[in-house]
Protein backbone atom coordinates (compact mmCIF):
# COMPACT_ATOMS: atom_id res chain seq x y z
CA UNK A 1 0.00 0.00 0.00
CA UNK A 2 1.71 3.17 -1.09
CA UNK A 3 0.73 6.41 0.47
CA UNK A 4 -2.40 7.62 -1.30
CA UNK A 5 -2.74 11.26 -2.21
CA UNK A 6 -6.26 12.36 -1.49
CA UNK A 7 -7.89 15.59 -2.59
CA UNK A 8 -9.91 16.93 0.29
CA UNK A 9 -11.20 20.15 1.74
CA UNK A 10 -10.86 19.77 5.49
CA UNK A 11 -10.90 22.36 8.22
CA UNK A 12 -7.25 23.00 9.14
CA UNK A 13 -6.20 21.91 12.60
CA UNK A 14 -2.97 22.50 14.42
CA UNK A 15 -1.19 19.34 15.49
CA UNK A 16 0.81 19.45 18.66
CA UNK A 17 3.22 16.47 18.42
CA UNK A 18 3.72 13.83 21.05
CA UNK A 19 1.52 11.61 23.16
CA UNK A 20 -0.67 9.09 21.43
CA UNK A 21 -2.07 11.53 18.91
CA UNK A 22 -1.42 10.60 15.31
CA UNK A 23 -2.00 12.81 12.31
CA UNK A 24 -3.35 12.06 8.90
CA UNK A 25 -2.40 14.53 6.23
CA UNK A 26 -4.52 15.07 3.19
CA UNK A 27 -2.82 16.63 0.19
CA UNK A 28 -3.97 18.38 -2.93
CA UNK A 29 -2.47 17.76 -6.38
CA UNK A 30 0.60 19.83 -5.52
CA UNK A 31 1.33 17.77 -2.41
CA UNK A 32 0.48 20.64 -0.04
CA UNK A 33 -1.53 19.95 3.07
CA UNK A 34 -5.20 20.60 2.55
CA UNK A 35 -5.82 19.96 6.24
CA UNK A 36 -4.88 17.78 9.14
CA UNK A 37 -7.20 15.56 11.13
CA UNK A 38 -6.30 13.81 14.34
CA UNK A 39 -6.49 10.24 15.51
CA UNK A 40 -5.83 8.75 18.93
CA UNK A 41 -4.44 5.35 17.93
CA UNK A 42 -0.77 4.95 16.93
CA UNK A 43 0.46 2.63 14.18
CA UNK A 44 1.81 0.20 16.78
CA UNK A 45 -1.52 0.16 18.66
CA UNK A 46 -3.43 -0.36 15.41
CA UNK A 47 -1.07 -3.25 14.58
CA UNK A 48 -1.85 -4.84 17.97
CA UNK A 49 -5.59 -4.61 17.25
CA UNK A 50 -5.09 -6.08 13.77
CA UNK A 51 -3.14 -9.14 14.97
CA UNK A 52 -5.76 -9.83 17.63
CA UNK A 53 -8.29 -10.08 14.79
CA UNK A 54 -5.96 -11.89 12.36
CA UNK A 55 -3.05 -13.66 14.05
CA UNK A 56 0.19 -12.94 12.23
CA UNK A 57 2.62 -10.09 11.61
CA UNK A 58 1.83 -6.62 10.28
CA UNK A 59 3.92 -5.63 7.25
CA UNK A 60 2.27 -2.31 6.45
CA UNK A 61 0.05 0.34 8.01
CA UNK A 62 -1.35 3.53 6.52
CA UNK A 63 -3.45 6.19 8.14
CA UNK A 64 -6.27 7.19 5.83
CA UNK A 65 -9.30 9.42 6.04
CA UNK A 66 -12.67 7.87 5.29
CA UNK A 67 -16.20 9.22 5.54
CA UNK A 68 -16.49 8.11 9.15
CA UNK A 69 -13.13 9.61 10.14
CA UNK A 70 -9.53 8.45 10.26
CA UNK A 71 -8.75 4.74 9.96
CA UNK A 72 -5.62 2.61 9.85
CA UNK A 73 -5.41 0.24 6.87
CA UNK A 74 -3.06 -2.62 7.70
CA UNK A 75 -1.62 -5.58 5.82
CA UNK A 76 -1.19 -8.65 8.00
CA UNK A 77 0.84 -11.66 6.93
CA UNK A 78 -1.31 -14.23 8.69
CA UNK A 79 -0.17 -17.27 10.62
CA UNK A 80 -2.11 -19.16 7.93
CA UNK A 81 0.41 -17.92 5.30
CA UNK A 82 -2.19 -15.67 3.67
CA UNK A 83 -2.07 -11.89 3.50
CA UNK A 84 -5.03 -10.08 5.03
CA UNK A 85 -6.15 -6.46 4.94
CA UNK A 86 -7.50 -5.15 8.23
CA UNK A 87 -9.13 -1.77 8.86
CA UNK A 88 -8.87 -0.31 12.36
CA UNK A 89 -10.68 2.77 13.70
CA UNK A 90 -7.95 5.35 14.40
CA UNK A 91 -9.94 6.90 17.24
CA UNK A 92 -10.71 3.83 19.35
CA UNK A 93 -8.62 0.91 17.98
CA UNK A 94 -11.60 -1.27 17.08
CA UNK A 95 -11.35 -3.51 14.02
CA UNK A 96 -13.86 -2.28 11.43
CA UNK A 97 -13.26 -4.94 8.81
CA UNK A 98 -10.93 -7.62 7.52
CA UNK A 99 -10.55 -9.60 4.33
CA UNK A 100 -8.03 -11.64 2.40
CA UNK A 101 -5.72 -9.57 0.23
CA UNK A 102 -6.20 -10.06 -3.49
CA UNK A 103 -2.93 -8.35 -4.51
CA UNK A 104 0.15 -9.94 -6.05
CA UNK A 105 2.43 -10.73 -3.10
CA UNK A 106 5.20 -12.67 -4.85
CA UNK A 107 7.83 -9.94 -4.47
CA UNK A 108 6.81 -8.75 -1.00
CA UNK A 109 9.01 -9.70 1.93
CA UNK A 110 7.53 -11.83 4.67
CA UNK A 111 7.53 -9.69 7.81
CA UNK A 112 8.87 -12.61 9.82
CA UNK A 113 12.16 -12.09 7.94
CA UNK A 114 12.56 -8.70 9.67
CA UNK A 115 14.11 -8.83 13.15
CA UNK A 116 12.92 -5.24 13.70
CA UNK A 117 9.17 -5.03 14.32
CA UNK A 118 6.81 -2.36 13.06
CA UNK A 119 6.64 -0.83 16.55
CA UNK A 120 10.42 -0.67 16.92
CA UNK A 121 10.80 0.83 13.44
CA UNK A 122 8.16 3.48 14.18
CA UNK A 123 9.90 4.41 17.45
CA UNK A 124 13.29 4.69 15.69
CA UNK A 125 11.79 6.88 12.97
CA UNK A 126 10.15 9.17 15.51
CA UNK A 127 13.38 9.49 17.46
CA UNK A 128 15.16 10.67 14.29
CA UNK A 129 12.28 12.75 12.97
CA UNK A 130 9.83 13.78 15.74
CA UNK A 131 6.19 13.99 14.80
CA UNK A 132 3.54 11.38 14.06
CA UNK A 133 3.70 8.26 11.94
CA UNK A 134 1.24 8.36 9.04
CA UNK A 135 2.44 5.27 7.16
CA UNK A 136 4.90 2.44 7.56
CA UNK A 137 5.77 -0.32 5.10
CA UNK A 138 8.21 -3.21 5.07
CA UNK A 139 10.31 -3.16 1.91
CA UNK A 140 12.65 -5.85 0.64
CA UNK A 141 14.24 -7.70 -2.22
CA UNK A 142 13.90 -11.36 -3.13
CA UNK A 143 11.45 -12.02 -0.30
CA UNK A 144 13.92 -10.71 2.32
CA UNK A 145 13.15 -7.69 4.46
CA UNK A 146 15.57 -4.81 3.96
CA UNK A 147 14.00 -1.72 5.53
CA UNK A 148 10.89 -0.14 6.93
CA UNK A 149 9.78 2.94 4.99
CA UNK A 150 8.15 5.28 7.50
CA UNK A 151 6.12 8.39 6.67
CA UNK A 152 6.26 10.98 9.46
CA UNK A 153 4.39 14.27 9.70
CA UNK A 154 6.45 16.73 11.79
CA UNK A 155 4.89 19.03 14.36
CA UNK A 156 5.36 21.87 11.85
CA UNK A 157 3.39 19.95 9.19
CA UNK A 158 6.43 18.92 7.16
CA UNK A 159 6.28 15.41 5.72
CA UNK A 160 9.35 13.20 6.09
CA UNK A 161 10.18 9.76 4.76
CA UNK A 162 12.46 7.85 7.10
CA UNK A 163 14.04 4.51 6.23
CA UNK A 164 14.75 2.19 9.15
CA UNK A 165 17.02 -0.83 8.65
CA UNK A 166 14.98 -4.03 9.16
CA UNK A 167 17.86 -5.77 10.94
CA UNK A 168 19.44 -3.06 13.09
CA UNK A 169 16.74 -0.34 13.43
CA UNK A 170 19.32 2.20 12.27
CA UNK A 171 17.82 5.18 10.50
CA UNK A 172 19.41 5.16 7.07
CA UNK A 173 17.56 7.96 5.26
CA UNK A 174 15.64 11.03 6.38
CA UNK A 175 14.41 13.35 3.66
CA UNK A 176 11.63 15.88 3.30
CA UNK A 177 8.75 14.61 1.23
CA UNK A 178 7.36 17.14 -1.21
CA UNK A 179 4.49 14.81 -2.09
CA UNK A 180 5.72 14.39 -5.66
CA UNK A 181 7.25 10.90 -5.50
CA UNK A 182 6.64 9.07 -8.73
CA UNK A 183 5.58 5.88 -6.94
CA UNK A 184 3.14 7.44 -4.45
CA UNK A 185 -0.38 6.47 -5.50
Amino acid sequence: MKRKIAIAAVTAAVLVGGGTATAVALADDDGRDAGVGTARVTAADAASSAVRAVPGTVSEAELDDEDGGPVWELDVYGSDGVRHEVTVDADNGKVLGKHTSDGDDRDRPAPRSAPVTLGTAAAAALKASPGTVTSIELDGHGGKAVRWEVGVRGGDGTAHEVDVDAKSAAVTVDRSDDGRDADDD
